[in-house]
């Protein structure tokens, strides 16, 4: 073991001097706030400035670290001790488990108190780092725990849905169950509450503002655009994305072969920072949603809770950083609609859509920072001091001047959408019929043949409830029965004869 590699205080490793027998709690801060968080390194020998200055009698110190974790330290923390040599000099190292049985406190005077690692210094651990510490040392996360929400009182409509449309079958009841987003007794785990489309986790939110010019403050005006939305998570996703995308251009260029799509922000480098920060997010940090920030030459994803593992994410090689979920029931759930994948990684996901994209250069590969209790992520905008290539029409605003296939059809579909809620209103439907008409529309559009049953497969109603919207569609007159595929047949028909 070379004792220079050890050396150099930071989240993992801390030096020093002596063993300070009558000033335990001097080092066993550390000893609690590595077991509480990655685990890290205690090296006894070691001055501030780095001197390596050695350890008299290395044996009888070991005992002593021994003996006192085993009385100051509640539960026991798993250490490792060794005796190093070193040009003459032995020195003792205590390395320290990240630990399972969480929290882990120094215990003096009647006194209990945890500690957690920030930056390199272990402080007392907050209200809401015990939370956290409580949950991990009984092997619980927060989406895993049951609210007091019954299943029953909510709809799930969109989360049903979009599972059908990227899974291919429907989301049954037991799935629900299996899945872990509710007990057997009927109650929804946070998981499925944050799932429901009326979400009744009121910091489940998303903040997103366009800002005029280059910061918040630019002199001129405030913001070009803002929106808040809540509900699902799956709507909030999709929203976010719609924001970014209506917030932002693409430009292109013909090529001998048809063209080249240059959009300020890679499509899947936006999904992933929407999905990892709405996944990852410690929802137990009440006061606290995501925010979307749009400049001029950048966007910045904001959410609540640092790395999980305590580490800062600016500190490590993002190539390489292993998966670890805070709320695994949501990322699983966001697995099996392929929004996401298991293996963790996001972070070489968004920085190789960015390395492929035409305008990509040095200097605009995105940034990944973290604190204690933040998470952010910068993904620099490709068009920005781009100039337009008026010979080659380099840089045309395809919103402005090109017709782009995907945001016409999105533009039809939102068209279609609106006149089916005018039918609806010309007839005096409900809001609650209206919103399953349109969101049976958003399932089937216009090329799908649907019946009953499909109706009650696809919006998880019963056949008498599935009927019933038959009747306020034909009454609204937006569907057409279709003859030859059976009784009871219908597609929408949006355009008025």
């Amino acid at each position: 073991m070379v004792i220079e590699d050890l050396i150099g205080e930071t989240t993992e490793c801390e030096k020093k001097e002596m063993l300070e027998e009558t000033k335990p709690k001097s080092w066993l801060k550390s000893v609690s706030a590595f077991a509480n968080g990655i685990g890290g390194t205690l090296i006894f020998g070691v001055t501030d400035n780095e001197e390596l200055v050695g350890i008299a009698d290395s044996k009888y110190v070991s005992e002593r670290i021994s003996e006192i974790i085993k009385t100051r330290m509640d539960p026991i923390p798993q250490v490792v001790l060794d005796i190093c040599e070193n040009e003459g000099r032995e020195f003792v190292i205590l390395k320290i488990s990240p630990g399972v049985e969480t929290p882990y406190y120094y215990v003096a005077d009647g006194n209990r108190i945890a500690y957690v690692r920030v930056g390199n210094q272990s402080v007392p651990a907050s209200a809401m780092d015990l939370k956290r510490l409580v949950l991990q040392g009984s092997n619980q996360t927060y989406d895993s725990l049951t609210s007091k929400y019954r299943y029953e009182k909510f709809a799930f409509t969109k989360l049903r849905s979009v599972y059908i449309k990227r899974v291919g079958k429907g989301l049954e009841e037991c799935d629900f169950l299996s899945f872990g987003l509710m007990d057997t007794n009927g109650f929804l785990t946070n998981a499925g509450a944050l799932l429901a489309d009326d979400s009744p986790i009121r910091n489940s939110r998303l903040f997103c503002t366009r800002w005029y010019g280059l910061d918040k403050a630019s002199g001129v005006m405030e913001a070009i655009d803002d929106k808040e939305f809540s509900g699902s998570l799956v709507s909030l996703l999709q929203s976010g994305e719609e924001f970014i995308i209506n917030n932002s251009k693409k430009r292109w260029k013909k090529t001998s072969s048809g063209r080249i799509e240059m959009p300020d922000y890679p499509e899947r480098a936006i999904l992933e920072c929407i999905v990892n920060a709405l996944i990852h997010r410690d929802y137990l940090e009440l006061g606290s949603e995501v925010h979307i920030d749009m400049y001029d030459d950048r966007l910045e994803v904001y959410s609540p809770g640092g790395m999980y593992d305590g580490s800062f994410v600016q500190n490590l090689d993002t190539d390489k950083i292993p998966s670890r979920r805070r709320n695994p029931i949501i990322a699983d759930i966001f697995n099996r609609m392929n929004y996401m994948e298991r293996r963790g990684s996001g972070f070489k996901k968004i920085k190789a859509d960015y390395r492929s994209e035409v305008n990509y250069k040095e200097g605009l590969e995105p940034k990944f920072y973290s604190d204690h209790n933040s998470f952010w992520v910068t993904l620099y905008n490709l068009n920005y001091s781009v100039p337009i290539e008026k010979d080659t029409k380099l840089a045309i605003d395809e919103r402005e001047l090109a017709i782009d296939d995907k945001k016409l059809a999105i533009s039809e579909r939102e068209l279609a959408i609106g006149l089916i809620k005018k039918k609806c209103e010309s007839v005096n439907l409900t809001n609650i019929m209206t919103k399953n008409i349109v969101e049976l529309y958003n399932i089937s559009e216009n090329n799908l043949v649907f019946g009953r049953k499909d109706i009650a497969d696809f919006l998880s109603f019963s056949y008498s409830n599935a009927g019933y919207l038959i009747s306020a569609m034909k009454k609204a007159n937006v569907i057409a029965e279709i003859k030859g595929k059976g009784k009871g047949k219908y597609i929408f028909k949006i355009i008025d004869n």
